[in-house]
C-alpha cells in the first residue's frame, strides 16, 4: 500500500460505512495530503486542455518546418507548456489552438495559409519527438496515446476565418485534423459576430455561419462558442443538432460586462444542448478586479523606469519589478478558477465543465498557483477541499469533454 493510501486508511474516519465503495472524506485531510492526492490522481486520469496557444508561440519563438528553435521537448525557461511541465502537471491531451489573429482576415488566403502552417508544426512536433508527443483525431486515439505514456496533440482552429469564404474548407480542415472550430475570434468574420467587436455586423450568426455550423455537424467537428457574441451563441444553438463546446470561457457572474465571458442564460443554454464549459485561467478571464490591480502595478514600474533612467532590459528595474510586483500581487489564485467550476457545477450540474487553461495565450495574466500546466494538481487538490468527488474530477479532466467529442463524431457517422 503506498503511503498516501496508508495515511488515509490510518483515519478510518475518512471512509464511508458502505463495505464495497469506501469513499474518502478529502475534506478531512491537511493541505499537504490533499496535494499528494491530487498530484496521484492526475497521474493515473486522463486530463483533457480545451486551449493550449503553443503553436502560435511556437510561430513568434521562431519554430520553422526546417529547424525548431523552440524546443518543448524540454523545459523551457518561459511560456506555461513544454513536454517535462506537462508531465509533471498530468495534463495528457492539451488541444492545440490553431490561432488566426483577426488582422489576417482582411487578407484574402491569408487565414487558411496560417491554419495550414500552423497544422504542420504541430505535426513536425509529433513527428520529430514521438517519444514524447503523438497526434490525436478522436478520444480513442487520446486513450490509446494515454495508455503509452505520450501527450496527445489533437487540434482546435481558433477563428473560423480561417475557412475564408469556402463552404468546402470545413471538410478540408476536419481531414487536416481539426476536431473543433472557434467560430469568431476578435473581431466579426464571414460566419458572424464576435464578443469583442462591438459592430454588430450580422446581429448574431450570418447565413453562411448557418452553413459552416450545419457542416461542422455533418463532418464531425465541435462547434466551439468561445469568443462570439450572445446572438451568435443564441443562433449557434438553434442551428447545431449536437452539443457544442466552449473550449475556453469562463463565468460572466464573475467579471461583469466582459460579454467574453459566459452570462448565467447562456451556460444554462449550453448545458440543455448537452455542451461543456471549459474555463479560462486568465486573470482577466477570472477576476474583474485583476484588471484595476496589473493597470496600477504597471503604472507605477513604468513610472519608476523614467524616473530612474532605466530601460525594461536594466537589471537594476527587473529586479525592482520582480520584487514590487510581489509585494503588491494583482493575480487571484487558483481558488478563484475553482469559484468559476463551482458556479458552473451549482448552476447546472457537473457534467458540464472541463480545464480549459489558454496556457500560452493569456501572456503573465495567469493565477497564483496555476501559472504553467505542471499547477494542475494545485486545482485538483482545491476542487477535493471542496468536496468533489474522484469521479467528480474524471469528468472535469476528461470524461465530459470526451462525451460531446462523441456525440459529434457519432451524428456525423449517422450522416453517411
Amino acid at each position: 500500500m503506498n503511503k498516501y493510501l496508508s495515511l488515509i486508511a490510518a483515519a478510518g474516519l475518512l471512509f464511508s460505512c458502505e463495505p464495497k465503495n469506501p469513499e474518502i472524506d478529502y475534506t478531512q485531510l491537511s493541505d499537504a495530503e490533499r496535494l499528494e492526492l491530487a498530484q496521484e490522481i492526475a497521474q493515473s486520469t486522463i486530463m483533457v486542455d480545451g486551449h493550449v496557444d503553443l503553436p502560435y508561440r511556437m510561430k513568434v519563438g521562431g519554430f520553422t518546418l526546417q529547424r525548431e528553435i523552440l524546443d518543448v521537448s524540454v523545459r523551457t525557461p518561459d511560456g506555461n507548456f513544454d513536454y517535462p511541465r506537462s508531465k509533471e502537471g498530468g495534463l495528457d491531451a492539451p488541444f492545440m489552438s490553431i490561432y488566426i489573429p483577426a488582422g489576417n482576415q482582411a487578407i484574402p488566403g491569408a487565414s487558411k495559409a496560417l491554419a495550414d502552417s500552423l497544422i504542420l508544426m504541430t505535426e513536425r512536433l509529433a513527428n520529430t519527438f514521438p517519444d514524447k508527443f503523438a497526434m490525436a483525431y478522436s478520444p480513442a486515439d487520446v486513450e490509446a496515446n494515454f495508455e503509452k505514456g505520450l501527450i496527445s496533440l489533437p487540434m482546435g482552429m481558433e477563428n473560423g476565418s480561417g475557412l475564408e469564404d469556402d463552404l468546402a474548407n470545413v471538410e478540408y480542415f476536419h481531414k487536416r485534423g481539426i476536431r473543433y472550430i472557434t467560430l469568431t475570434h476578435g473581431k466579426d468574420n464571414l460566419i458572424g459576430d464576435a464578443s469583442y467587436d462591438t459592430t454588430g455586423t450580422h446581429g448574431g450568426l450570418s447565413e453562411y455561419g448557418e452553413q459552416v455550423v450545419a457542416e461542422m455537424n455533418r463532418v464531425g467537428i465541435m462547434v466551439d462558442l468561445s469568443h462570439v457574441s450572445d446572438n451568435t451563441f443564441r443562433d449557434a444553438l438553434a442551428i447545431t443538432k449536437v452539443p457544442v463546446i466552449a473550449s475556453h470561457s469562463s463565468a460572466r457572474k464573475f467579471t461583469p460586462g466582459f460579454e467574453r465571458n459566459m452570462s448565467d442564460e447562456l451556460i444554462t443554454a449550453m448545458a440543455e444542448n448537452g455542451g461543456v464549459m471549459m474555463i479560462n485561467f486568465g486573470g482577466t478571464f477570472i477576476d474583474s478586479a485583476y484588471a484595476a490591480g496589473s493597470s496600477k502595478v504597471r503604472e507605477h514600474l513604468v513610472n519608476y523606469m523614467v524616473d530612474n533612467g532605466l530601460s525594461r532590459s536594466d537589471s537594476a528595474f527587473r529586479a525592482y519589478a520582480a520584487e514590487y510586483s510581489a509585494a503588491n500581487n494583482p493575480f487571484p489564485t487558483v481558488q478563484r478558477v475553482a469559484d468559476h467550476i463551482d458556479h458552473v457545477v451549482n448552476l447546472v450540474g457537473i457534467d458540464h465543465v472541463g480545464f480549459g487553461s489558454d496556457f500560452d495565450g493569456v501572456g503573465d495574466s495567469l493565477p497564483t498557483g496555476l501559472k504553467d500546466v505542471s499547477m494542475f494538481p494545485n486545482l485538483i487538490a482545491e476542487l477535493l477541499k471542496r468536496g468533489y468527488s474522484k469521479e467528480d474530477i474524471e469528468k472535469i479532466c476528461y470524461k465530459n469533454i470526451f462525451r460531446v467529442w462523441k456525440a459529434v463524431e457519432d451524428y456525423a457517422a449517422s450522416q453517411g
